[in-house]
């Protein structure tokens, strides 16, 4: 099973092919078979995707599950507790001493 994972452009999102569009959740990727490069060259020339890559996985109850580790972290998100990581708009991001 080929499935493809990108980046979302506003958000920088992991994002997921769904046949139709671009979902925020493995579970609704598809199959693109020997279509791969075909959709990203459309995606990535239409600027709906970013580092779009097409990836091994393997269909399970739950949906796709990516084959590589890397790619199985990218779909669970973060690896770190997100209240636990420096914000941007936190006023005192740049105060801190290392």
């Amino acid at each position: 099973m080929k499935i493809l994972t990108g980046n979302d452009l506003p958000t920088g999102d992991v994002i997921w092919w769904t046949g139709s569009g671009w979902s925020r959740h493995v579970e609704d990727a598809v199959d693109v078979g020997d279509k791969g490069e075909a959709i990203l060259h459309a995606e990535d020339g239409a600027c709906r995707v970013n580092g779009g890559t097409i990836i091994d996985a393997t269909e399970t109850p739950k949906g796709p599950r990516p084959a590589h580790i890397k790619d199985r972290i990218r779909a669970l998100g973060p690896t770190v507790r997100p209240d636990l990581t420096l914000k941007p708009s936190d006023p005192n991001a740049g105060n801190w001493v290392i």
